[in-house]
This record gives structure tokens, C-alpha cells and sequence, in this order.
């Protein structure tokens, strides 16, 4: 029997447009925010004696800007235009999906004035107060509807691997929240955690690296399982791995957060659990990165003449470096050198700026001309100097706090022949200083590379148009 659709389906990309418009927005607001912290602990006076511009009220404020504002966008925009390709119908509801995009700026905008004013949580990724966590939630549970629904409505049998990550993020993610942002409200903007102390730390660390695991890994490996196969013009390496790759890396990350509290009053057990499930995540991400470059098997030399493969190819080369040197610093004689001191930021930044800043910006590199109608990107020769001004200075970045938090774990533990200590902490500080100088001009590096896309995506964006994509009606045989 013979059927057809006689609807044709349009995709609903104005969301998207707005999500990917803001993703560079904020992350030219975050990354600056950084750059001036970065100065602060490079020269201290620069608070200029204003409590809102302390580091301690700013740095809060550039965590949350990179990773809800300018990742957060992000994953929405990306999440948004795969479903609808990989599903071949229009978003469940253009209504709810412009309820998410407007909250989460409202969000974002409460945590811009919040922060600096000295309303905070206390928690690390989860400062914000009971009210915002609460629109966070309600932002969230729509999100959900959203992607969910579109899923649900799909005209293709299949869901593609990149839907697994997002629909994971988005479950996850919301499981976090509610359980690590749990609290008493004692007034507007005060509540008190409804966890006490090392039960609190312990729910911390599992929401805190677990933000890290599924916001910042699992949704950005979304965009990595659609675009690269899309930029490369190849497929998918190893289909079968990709499926692997999710189930254990899904399974294995939630265990992980343990390590954070090494040598504290955490039970032992719990953080020899951390350690190990640290150690067999290893496997799962180096599997998701091997499947990722590999496919681009028969076209590497597309390497040579596509920025926009370089952003992406490169990116998952930090990812493995950063997931290598995690469950490295997870094992306890590693961490026991490694623990307060830069070390750690370093690594951070390595997969904050290497892995998710390099994957976002080869993604809206190619979603953002398409989405104005557009061949490509106003200018290719600005994504190429964006590219090795980005790299350049992740790498002076990383390598700079590499050799700090060395050196300061080194100083901290060494021990005259007394038993006395060799170093005060004061003279660590100080010979941190030409470290901070070396990380500043890295993100000085980092932010230009923002502002030259910013520049690009506008010029992009209004010598362009928004365009309607259609997907002709189905004809069918039964």
C-alpha cells in the first residue's frame, strides 16, 4: 500500500540562530571576565579596592559565564539543530523552545548581578541562589519537553548517537542540580545547604565533576559525533564504538567525583572508589577520541585547507590529553603533589579552553553561515588567525600552570633537615608571579581570538539573511 505525507516540514533554526548568536556573545563576556581575573592574581591591586570587582566575586562569575552562558548556549543551539536533522521533523514546540531561550538569558542575567554583588551559594558551578536555581529547573524541565518530544515525533526509525549524548546531558544534568542544589531558604537571595559537612562536600564533588563529565563532556561529544562527520564529509568511524563509548562513559563518570576530596575527611573507601572509576574512565574517552579523529580516515589532507576541521580535530587532541591527566591526578601519590596547587586550573582550562572552547567554536563555525544562508563564514582567513591565536594561547595557558602547580607542590612539601618547612607560602606566591604574567597573556590570546569571531559572525550574520529550511514531503511504499 502506498502512502505519503503531503506536509513538507520546515525546521524551526530561529532558536537556534538566537542560541548560536549568543554562545559568542557570551563567551567574549566570559573570557574577558577571566582575562581581568587572571590580571588580579598577577597584580592584586587591580580590584582597585571595589568589593563587586574582588577576585572573589568575579572569578564565580567567569566559571559561570563560560560554562552556562557561553557553553550552555551552546549546547542549546547545537542540541536543537542535530535533532532536528537527525529526526527529520521540526522542533515538538516552537513556543517552549522560546521559552528556553529567553529564560536561560534571564538566568544568566541574574547571575551577572548576583555574583558580583555577593549573593552566593558557596558551591563550585552552583553558586547561584534558591530563586535562580529554581528558574535554572523550570528552564530545564522545558528543555527537556523540547528535545524529548522532538525525539519522540521523529519520521526516522533511528536515533542517531549524537541524540544519546544530548538526551544524557539533559537527564543528567537535571539529576545534578536538583540533588546538589537542595537547600533551606532563609531569605530572598540566602538559603543554607540541606547537607551537612562532609555529606555537603561529597554531594558537591559528585554535582561538580559530574558537570564537568556530562554538561562539559557529554554534550560537547553531541557536537562531536555530528559535526565532524559533517565538516570531514566522512562517516562516523566506528558506529559500534560510538555506542560503546556512551554506555561506558555515562556509567563510569558518575563515580568519579570522590577524587576532589583526596586527603580530607571523606571515608577512604569512598575516595579509593573516586580513584578507580577515575582510572577505567580512561578507557571510554580515549575510545570516544580515537573514534572521533579516526574518522577522518581517506581525508586528512582536508586538514591542510579547513580551519573549521582544525577547530574540531584539534579539540578532541585536548580531550585526550585532559582525560589522560585527570585519572592521572586522580591517583592519590600524584594528587597528593598536585592537590591547591595551579596544577589543577591548568588542567581545567586544558579541557575548558582546549576541548570544549575549540569544539564550540569549529561547531558555530559551521552552523552560523549556514544558518544566515551563507556558503561560509565572512572571512575563512579570520577563522584561520582565530584558530592559532585560540591554540597558541591555550598552550602558554596550560603550560605556564603546569610548571606553577609543580613547582608550588614541590616548594610546599619540602622539608629541612629539622623537620621544619624549607619554603614559607608567601615565597611559593612569589615565585608563582612570572607564571600568573605568562597565563595572563594566554588569555589575552584566547579573548582576541573571541573578539576576531565575534567580529566575523557579525559581519556573517548581516550580509546574510535567515533562511527557512524545508525538508520536501515523504512519499512512501508499504
Amino acid at each position: 500500500m502506498a502512502f505519503s505525507n503531503s506536509q513538507a516540514t520546515t525546521f524551526n533554526d530561529k532558536v537556534v540562530r538566537q542560541f548560536a548568536i549568543m554562545t559568542v556573545v557570551w563567551g567574549v563576556v566570559g573570557m574577558l571576565v577571566g582575562v581581568i581575573i587572571a590580571a588580579q592574581l598577577t597584580w592584586p591591586e587591580l580590584n582597585l579596592g571595589i568589593s563587586f570587582l574582588s577576585y572573589g566575586r568575579l572569578r564565580p562569575l567567569h566559571t559561570n559565564a563560560v560554562i552556562f552562558a557561553f557553553g550552555g548556549c551552546a549546547l542549546f543551539a547545537t542540541s536543537y539543530y542535530v535533532v532536528q536533522r537527525t529526526c527529520q521533523v521540526r522542533l515538538f514546540s516552537d513556543k517552549l523552545a522560546a521559552f528556553t531561550f529567553w529564560g536561560w538569558q534571564l538566568v544568566i542575567l541574574s547571575a551577572a548581578l548576583s555574583l558580583p554583588l555577593g549573593f552566593t551559594a558557596g558551591k563550585e558551578y552552583a553558586e547561584l541562589e534558591w530563586p535562580i536555581d529554581i528558574l535554572i529547573t523550570l528552564v530545564w524541565v522545558v528543555y527537556a519537553v523540547v528535545f524529548f518530544g522532538t525525539i519522540g515525533t521523529r519520521k526516522v526509525k533511528h536515533i542517531y548517537v549524537a541524540n544519546w549524548f544530548f538526551g544524557a546531558m539533559i537527564i543528567a544534568v537535571a539529576l545534578l542540580h536538583l540533588g546538589n542544589s537542595a537547600a533551606i531558604p532563609a531569605g530572598a537571595l540566602k538559603s543554607y545547604s540541606a547537607y551537612a559537612g562532609v555529606q555537603d562536600a561529597m554531594m558537591q564533588w559528585w554535582y561538580g565533576h559530574n558537570a564537568v563529565g556530562f554538561f562539559l563532556t557529554a554534550g560537547f561529544l553531541g557536537m562531536m559525533y555530528y559535526f565532524i562527520p559533517k565538516q570531514a564529509g566522512r562517516p562516523v568511524y566506528s558506529y559500534r564504538l560510538s555506542i560503546v563509548h556512551f554506555w561506558a562513559l555515562i556509567f563510569t563518570y558518575m563515580w568519579a567525583g570522590p577524587h576532589h576530596l583526596h586527603y580530607t575527611a571523606l571515608p577512604d573507601w569512598t575516595q579509593s572508589l573516586g580513584m578507580v572509576f577515575s582510572l577505567i574512565l580512561l578507557a571510554p574517552s580515549w575510545g570516544g577520541m580515537i573514534n572521533g579523529i579516526m574518522t577522518l580516515s581517506g581525508a586528512w589532507h582536508k586538514l591542510r585547507d579547513d580551519p573549521i576541521l582544525r577547530f574540531l580535530i584539534v579539540s578532541l587532541s585536548f580531550y585526550g590529553m585532559s582525560t589522560f591527566e585527570g585519572p592521572m591526578m586522580s591517583i592519590k601519590t600524584v594528587n597528593a603533589l598536585s592537590h591547591y596547587t595551579d596544577w589543577t586550573v591548568g588542567h581545567v582550562h586544558s579541557g575548558a579552553l582546549g576541548w570544549v572552547g575549540l569544539v564550540t567554536m569549529g561547531s558555530m563555525y559551521y552552523l552560523i553561515p549556514r544558518l544566515f544562508g551563507q556558503k561560509q563564514m565572512y572571512s575563512v582567513k579570520a577563522i584561520e588567525i582565530h584558530f592559532y591565536t585560540a591554540t597558541i594561547g591555550i598552550v602558554l595557558y596550560i603550560a605556564a600552570l603546569w610548571i606553577a602547580g609543580v613547582m608550588q607542590g614541590l616548594m610546599w612539601r619540602s622539608i629541612n633537615a629539622d623537620g621544619t618547612l624549607t619554603y614559607t607560602f608567601v615565597e611559593s606566591v612569589k615565585a608563582s608571579f612570572p607564571f600568573y604574567v605568562l597565563r595572563l597573556v594566554g588569555g589575552l590570546l584566547y579573548l582576541s581570538g573571541m573578539l576576531i569571531m565575534l567580529w566575523n559572525t557579525i559581519k556573517t550574520a548581516t550580509s546574510g539573511r535567515s533562511v527557512t529550511v524545508t525538508i520536501p514531503a515523504v512519499t512512501a511504499h508499504a
